[in-house]
């Protein structure tokens, strides 16, 4: 049997996981990337592929994938017949998460960070690291901006979910 204070506990736990990557990619979206495009293009990309490396620590780690982890839990600690406002909102929460933030990480901007990591500043020619800022700067933001609207729309998600207890919507057993 489920505990409701365990679940919402839970909830609330989910709710601060969704929002701190939310404001992390909002905080790259109206600052760093605004910031980071006005660089030059050999420092633009050498501070890239520094914060590329700088992100990878336990810290967003614990947010990133935590939230992938936690919305699912949290959808399934919701689940009870007839189906809630709040599972519901928690299902589309953890599928938007899953595929419009994780996997627009995972399949999107790591394969543009690897190939920034891979690219050679030291040794490059200048046209050669204006090709790269091309090949790489457009097609990350483009990925970011999708992450950024994705998570943002889990977070309301989730902060709607919070605001309903046990609302029936849909029976599936008829």
């Amino acid at each position: 049997m489920k505990s409701k204070n365990m679940t919402n506990i839970i909830l609330i736990i989910t709710a601060t996981a969704t929002g701190l990557i939310a404001g992390l990619f909002y905080a790259y979206s109206c600052s760093v990337n605004i910031g980071l495009g006005r660089l030059p293009d050999k420092e633009y990309l050498a501070a890239m592929q520094s914060i590329n490396i700088a992100i990878l620590n336990p810290l967003f780690f614990v947010s990133f994938l935590g939230t992938l982890l936690l919305l699912p839990l949290s959808t399934y600690l919701n689940f009870e017949q007839p189906l809630s406002t709040r599972f519901l909102l928690l299902l589309a929460a953890a599928i938007i998460y899953a595929i419009g933030v994780f996997g627009v990480t995972i399949f999107g901007n790591v394969p543009l960070n690897d190939a920034l990591s891979n690219f050679n500043l030291e040794h490059a020619s200048v046209k050669s690291i204006y090709e790269q800022r091309i090949r790489f700067e457009q097609p990350w933001l483009l990925l970011h901006q999708v992450r950024t609207i994705a998570s943002v729309v889990c977070l309301i998600l989730v902060i709607i979910s919070c605001c309903y207890r046990s609302i029936p919507m849909v029976s599936i057993n008829h």
